[in-house]
């Protein structure tokens, strides 16, 4: 009989895909730090996205993953670019879902109802989307429902729940 190849089981990883260094003007840490509290969190990962920075920095430090992103300022919304390789030049939404897909990344919708509005408003933009953050803990604080919205429009829209601490400071 012909030995049947070892199957690969896939990895889990715990990752935080929205969080903020010094390179952001409102955030405090620096990429060492935010790599120790996330090893001392438990996470395997995280997702650097500064504010309109692409982050170019090491991708692995003390272990820890850190995926280059950026969190970009559209006339629809914010808009995680994750997996990046380079800045990017950004102004309207359309332009900066296309320069992320063009480098390979993914676009997420970022905190989406963190400031009240129709599920409705967004439904065009879910084309253009490969996922929505559903889980942000600063999104609860300005809109209760923030959170259990986002998730209502992934499940509507069919895209990928994501969720990030969106952290600007180390107690975050």
């Amino acid at each position: 009989s012909a030995q049947q190849p070892e199957r690969q089981v896939g990895m889990k990883l715990t990752l935080d895909l929205h969080l903020h260094s010094a390179a952001s003007f409102d955030g405090r840490m620096g990429v060492e730090e935010i790599a120790a509290l996330a090893r001392a969190r438990g996470l395997d990962g995280v997702a650097i996205c500064d504010h309109d920075v692409v982050y170019t920095g090491p991708t692995l430090v003390e272990g820890v993953l850190l995926i280059p992103g950026a969190e970009f300022s559209t006339e629809h919304g914010h808009l995680l670019g994750l997996f990046l390789d380079r800045p990017m030049a950004h102004t309207t939404w359309g332009e900066t879902t296309r320069a992320i897909h063009a480098q390979g990344g993914l676009a997420v919708l970022a905190h989406p109802f963190q400031k009240p509005r129709p599920m409705e408003a967004l439904l065009p933009l879910a084309a253009d989307l490969d996922g929505v953050e559903v889980w942000n803990s600063r999104a609860n604080r300005k809109n209760p429902q923030a959170n259990a919205q986002a998730a209502a429009f992934a499940q509507k829209t069919g895209l990928v729940p994501t969720a990030g601490s969106d952290a600007h400071l180390p107690r975050e």
